[in-house]
């Protein structure tokens, strides 16, 4: 895999290595009090920047309020290591304090977390995500000399099949999820609405992350999701506004509704906000669909 960062600003550079200090600080400090002996062995094995960084296609827009992510894969020793609440939720809440309080990052940093042993079967199984970040990633810190697997291409046939499956289940349940939406709307069931607009977003998102590289990540955080489909189908940035601000207090909402639409008696929706919400899900459809098809039938997407 590569090392050299030589493409990247000094800026980026250093931000790049605060981020790796991160991730070494949290990760200690989450199993600086473990008894059990997988745990005290846990092991950062690998820090790798992928995605368009990597890549040197990176997006900064100030004036559409548009801005590439930092994509991390963390490769872990154990897959027991990789949960997310356990392990790595301090790290990603200090991620968003560095960008968006201190500005000491200059970009948002998208994390993902897997066991070296997982990476090395899902190139196995010839996944292209993990082919990519193989072919095109960048090592920012390396324990050891373990080295991942060689990647077993899917056939051309077996990817399209593969992908054609995950796109008909997701787009139906995403689909599903917006028309429940639009009939709790009807019912005046506000956030029942902003829960199923949710599920919609984050279904589309899983939609087009699964189709066009067989993998998307176990999350139902939809700006994660929304920067991870972004980042392979620029086609899809259009969908939300990033300058407005019913845009931002809307998208706010959504996020929010995974929880507090059904737990939390302090969130409140209103129909004006919904009916903007169910708008930009419905061109969100559309454009999935679009990218979806395209990919399917062997077309260059906007990437």
């Amino acid at each position: 895999m590569k090392t050299d960062l030589d493409h990247l600003p000094d800026r980026k550079k250093r931000d790049l290595a605060r981020i790796v200090e991160i991730l070494f600080a949290e990760f200690e400090d989450a199993t600086a009090l473990s008894t059990q002996k997988w745990k005290k062995q846990g092991r950062i094995l690998k820090v790798i920047l992928y995605g368009s960084y990597a890549r040197g296609d990176w997006v900064a827009d100030p004036k559409g309020g548009y801005y590439s992510d930092y994509d991390i894969l963390v490769v872990v020793n154990d897959d027991r290591l990789t949960d997310p609440v356990d392990y790595w939720y301090k790290a990603e809440d200090h991620f968003l304090r560095e960008y968006g309080i201190t500005k000491r990052l200059s970009a948002p940093v998208g994390l993902i977390v897997h066991s070296l042993g997982d990476v090395n079967f899902q190139l196995s199984r010839g996944r292209p995500f993990f082919i990519d970040i193989v072919r095109d990633g960048i090592v920012l810190y390396e324990f050891g000399t373990q080295s991942f697997d060689p990647p077993k291409p899917l056939s051309p046939e077996v990817a399209r099949e593969e992908a054609q499956g995950y796109f008909d289940t997701w787009f139906a349940s995403a689909s599903g999820f917006l028309k429940s939406a639009n009939f709790a709307i009807s019912e005046g069931l506000n956030n029942h609405a902003a829960f199923f607009l949710h599920q919609a977003t984050e279904h589309f998102y899983h939609a087009v992350l699964h189709t066009l590289t067989l993998y998307s990540p176990k999350s139902h955080k939809i700006n994660f999701l929304r920067d991870r489909a972004e980042d392979i189908a620029r086609d899809l940035i259009a969908v939300w506004p990033r300058d407005e601000k019913l845009a931002r207090r809307c998208f706010e909402l959504l996020q929010q509704a995974y929880v507090n639409a059904r737990y939390s008696p302090h969130y409140k929706i209103t129909e004006a906000e919904l009916a903007w919400l169910v708008a930009r899900i419905e061109l969100l459809q559309v454009a999935v669909k679009a990218v979806a098809e395209r990919h399917l039938k062997g077309d260059p997407i906007s990437a």
